[in-house]
């Protein structure tokens, strides 16, 4: 038991450590040594647990994946509508971006023309805005059902947006920067009387 938690941690903090560079460098450039290195392990230890860079890479974008699902599963669960735990979720997505390197990495990942991704954290996110502008549809949130596939565009587009740009500059992940993007969105998508009750600035604090 000892010796597969020891393996754990060591595995986690490989999964660390290819986050940080990945995150500083990219894919392309992280070196297996400098990460080896920041983990506190040796280059032996390292191609134990991952038989090459790319399987590195790919544990890092499924832990950024799996970041991203607790996310969104504990952001505002007690949300009135879908469209206010759309904001919500959104604001939790670029406080996540800002503050953890593993679920930013597998962002990274993302924008790098050398990487294939596997089930990378963009595409789960366009996934579940899809579902969840769906479900508003449906329930009568929309002003217009009609315009649910531009809702996703808009959304998706922006926060990805949001998240490149925040790379170099942390005001595009700023609270204020996410509650403007909703203040001038929602009025054009959501109903008149569920317009009157959102709040573009999240239902949760900072």
């Amino acid at each position: 038991m000892a010796r597969q938690q020891r393996a754990l941690r060591t595995r986690e903090a490989l999964i660390r450590s290819a986050a940080e560079v990945v995150d500083r460098d990219g894919f392309t450039v992280a070196s297996l040594t400098e990460i080896s290195t920041r983990a506190g392990v040796s280059n032996g230890a390292l191609h134990f647990h991952f038989g090459s860079k790319v399987a590195l890479a790919e544990a890092v974008e499924a832990a950024a994946v799996r970041r991203l699902e607790a996310l969104i599963g504990e952001a505002s669960p007690g949300a009135g509508s879908r469209l206010q735990r759309l904001v919500d979720v959104t604001h939790a997505l670029a406080r996540g971006l800002t503050s953890d390197v593993v679920l930013r990495a597998g962002f990274v990942l993302c924008s790098d023309a050398a990487w294939v991704p596997a089930a990378d954290p963009r595409t789960y996110w366009q996934q579940w805005v899809e579902g969840l502008v769906r479900e508003a549809g449906e329930v009568g949130e929309l002003r217009s059902v009609a315009e649910s596939e531009g809702i996703v565009t808009a959304v998706v587009g922006a926060t990805v947006g949001f998240e490149v740009l925040g790379a170099r500059d942390p005001a595009w992940l700023a609270p204020r920067t996410i509650t403007q993007f909703w203040e001038l969105l929602l009025p054009t998508l959501a109903s008149p009387e569920l317009l009157a009750v959102l709040n573009a600035k999240g239902t949760q604090g900072a």
